[in-house]
């Protein structure tokens, strides 16, 4: 599940049992950098990389914001997604 936390500018996505991985963002007008993203040690290596961005790039897009990667691993993802590229500020 994920969850919008305007007010700590964070995406919090549920993933199994206890844990939470967790984006931190700002917002500039339309413009979205992701500043880092974080997945609890003890679920590492599970593909959870991949579900927290794949739950929050369509968000990202449903509210017509474009993204600056400022964390190398949202920039990685989106390099080797051409579907996600559209959403990269100029």
């Amino acid at each position: 599940m994920l969850v919008n936390d305007k007010e700590n500018r964070e995406y919090q996505i549920t993933l199994e049992g206890p844990y939470v991985a967790l984006a931190k963002y700002s917002l500039d007008g339309n413009v979205m950098t992701i500043h880092s993203t974080r997945v609890p040690d003890e679920v590492q290596g599970k593909g959870y990389g991949k579900v927290m961005m794949e739950a929050i790039l369509p968000d990202v897009e449903q509210h017509g914001y474009k993204v600056i990667p400022a964390c190398s691993y949202v920039a990685h993802y989106i390099n080797r997604h051409p579907q996600w590229q559209h959403l990269l500020a100029e």
